[in-house]
């Protein structure tokens, strides 16, 4: 298990997080989680309720939508988010292509980090705003 110093260091290098200040950071390394994976192992189950986040490390993850791969993933991606902002089904099926190295956000985490730290709260949004977009392109040019 990292130190709390080096789980800050990592969530500095992930997009998400590079608009909270080292205050922030503190914060939401206090509860994360550091887990090491085998390749194979399913982070999120398409259709099945979330009760936690990931962002990796290490490694890599292949993104499964009704079957068919939609994208690999790499170190800075942030796996599952959406469900634990609606509590609503996985929409893709994530699968570790090699052994990972993530941190895990639970449910009741995630909400209680988002009240504290507006930064962030504010990045998931322009996130999300951004996946909008990007479908509305895809599906209306």
């Amino acid at each position: 298990m990292a130190s709390k110093a080096a789980v800050v260091d990592h969530l500095r290098q992930v997009s998400l997080f590079q608009t909270c200040t080292a205050k922030d950071l503190q914060r939401i390394a206090k509860v994360v989680d550091e887990v090491k994976l085998e390749a194979g192992r399913v982070l999120t189950d398409q259709g099945q309720t979330g009760t936690e986040a990931y962002v990796l490390l290490e490694g890599a993850a292949t993104v499964r939508r009704n079957g068919k791969k939609v994208t690999t993933l790499g170190p800075g991606a942030v796996i599952g988010e959406l469900s634990l902002l609606d509590r609503g089904p996985r929409t893709a099926t994530v699968t570790t292509d090699s052994p990972c190295t993530v941190l895990v956000i639970r449910q009741q985490n995630f909400t209680g980090i988002l009240d504290e730290v507006p930064a962030l709260a504010h990045k998931v949004l322009a996130t999300l705003a951004g996946r909008i977009r990007d479908l509305d392109r895809q599906t209306y040019g």
